[in-house]
């Protein structure tokens, strides 16, 4: 939906100002024509035209609401919403109930990033109408950005009330429960969309139904929707990403160094990839192939994960003094990793150091990381 062409003024407002006083006549006549051609150049992307037009209103009448929303209204058109922000505030001061400046207002906040204050001036506007679902379903999309999860739920189930199908309550409900790892809710949501529009359904609600398999380990069952995505845009980076992930957690890791070079062919220097495409290489054993894409990693910048990988890589061959550099390195920059205990302590196990292995362990509870598993572990190297 085009909000400009939404919310701007219509031709019949615009002539009510013609239904004049005989001795304002001439003067509102001018200033409805000027409305008129100023509306009419915005819609037809004339922007400096119509911004001419409503500039003239204003040397007519300085605070004429027409002409101020129209301004606010070609500002936004060009992205410039802390411009656009003046003209509706200036608005709003002589005419504080104008739904069409609360409504502009409202979005400028919105692409600001300043989602309280949009809330406030949607909350506004819902005094005037409040059975608005265009409006109700972005003060939800505002609350759902803040992360109030009960005010942003409760509005779009108002909305699928008042619409049961509505697309953009549907697809907020969706991103809602995905940001707050209800999952499985998420997925009911996108699956009523991919239900409505099965044919003419939008490659992000594919990759989003895909996403929630991948993040609900139904990996198998969200291979379709990626590839069903693919179908629609070869080269689309979630579906490719989608894929290869679920490959991944199906242990599938020839098929997912498929996509994952797929992924690399578009984008060569995307050290993520690189470092999934090199675990997957040195899951099948083929190291030499593993260290090149992680050498490929750090060479664009440090790596975490590239270096983790390198370690694990270096461990399973039995190059422990080379995991255990790596190792030391990878504590030093992320000390509350327990798991890089595990594997360090691990490795000094492995060379007879049974003191160190032990000393790693209680350094990594010093650090406050609370965990089974490293408890375990020092309690057998304790007790061995």
């Amino acid at each position: 939906m085009d909000d400009l062409e939404s919310f701007e003024m219509h031709p019949s407002e615009l002539a009510d100002l013609a239904n004049l006083n005989p001795e304002t006549d001439s003067l509102r006549s001018e200033i409805a024509e000027l409305s008129k051609e100023g509306y009419f150049l915005l819609k037809e992307d004339n922007i400096s035209g119509a911004v001419d037009a409503f500039k003239k209103i204003l040397a007519l009448d300085d605070n004429n609401n027409y002409a101020l929303v129209g301004l606010g209204d070609s500002a936004r058109k060009q992205r410039n919403f802390s411009l656009a922000a003046d003209y509706y505030n200036r608005c709003l001061v002589y005419h504080p109930a104008n739904n069409y400046a609360l409504f502009g207002l409202a979005d400028c906040y919105k692409a600001m990033r300043q989602y309280h204050k949009a809330i406030d001036i949607w909350e506004r506007y819902l005094t005037h109408d409040n059975e608005n679902i265009t409006v109700l379903t972005r003060v939800a999309d505002a609350y759902r950005k803040i992360r109030d999860f009960k005010n942003s739920k409760n509005l779009y189930l108002r909305v699928l009330d008042m619409e049961k199908d509505n697309p953009y309550a549907l697809i907020g409900l969706g991103h809602l429960h995905y940001d707050f790892k209800e999952y499985a809710d998420a997925l009911y949501y996108w699956m009523h969309m991919y239900e409505l529009c099965e044919n003419k359904v939008d490659i992000r609600v594919l990759t989003s139904i895909g996403n929630c398999h991948r993040k609900l380990k139904s990996f198998d069952k969200g291979v379709p929707f990626f590839e069903y995505a693919l179908e629609m845009d070869s080269n689309n980076f979630y579906a490719l990403f989608g894929l290869a992930d679920c490959y991944r957690g199906m242990n599938m890791q020839s098929r997912s160094i498929e996509y994952w070079n797929r992924i690399l062919k578009n984008d060569p220097h995307n050290k993520v990839i690189l470092t999934r495409a090199g675990d997957a290489y040195r899951t099948l054993g083929e190291y030499d192939t593993a260290t090149e894409y992680y050498e490929k990693a750090l060479n664009i910048e440090f790596d975490l994960y590239a270096v983790l990988g390198l370690a694990l890589l270096y461990k399973e061959q039995g190059k422990y003094d080379d995991a255990i550099e790596s190792l030391v390195r990878l504590v030093q920059a992320d000390p509350k990793n327990y798991r890089l205990y595990i594997d360090l302590a691990d490795c000094y196990e492995k060379i007879g150091d049974k003191k160190q292995a032990i000393e790693v362990l209680q350094n990594c509870i010093k650090q406050g990381v609370r965990s089974q598993i490293v408890n375990d572990n020092l309690a057998k190297l304790q007790d061995a």
